[in-house]
């Protein structure tokens, strides 16, 4: 299963964008979906994310400026950016534990990235 991950681009500092992740074909349980990020020669560290239920949870540096959420009826995680700053910049990847057949087990499963350039 790739996720389809778009919405990155080139914004200036106090911007906003939104990403989007959908798990495409018919997927017979997803899980807990995040977002993760890798900035230029770091580490792909944990943004946010959020279960099955809708609990989330947030890396400190976003808290109160990015909101997760998601359309189970789409397969869609979403993360919405405000008050982007330059240290924002990175690779955004969304992420899903999900359950593909009912004779599967749960994996996790990554989309392909996408750029957010956070301009000062």
């Amino acid at each position: 299963v790739q996720l389809q991950a778009s919405g990155g681009g080139l914004v200036q500092a106090g911007g906003s964008l939104r990403l989007s992740c959908v798990v495409p074909g018919s997927i017979f349980k997803i899980n807990q979906m995040g977002w993760y990020r890798q900035g230029p020669g770091n580490q792909r560290d944990l943004v946010a994310l959020i279960t099955g239920s809708g609990s989330t949870n947030y890396v400190d540096s976003v808290e109160g400026r990015f909101t997760i959420s998601r359309d189970n009826a789409k397969n869609t995680v979403y993360l919405q950016m405000n008050s982007l700053k330059p240290e924002d910049t990175a690779v955004y990847y969304c992420n899903a534990n999900l359950q593909a057949r009912s004779y599967y087990v749960s994996q996790n499963y990554w989309g392909q990235g996408t750029l957010v350039t956070v301009s000062s």
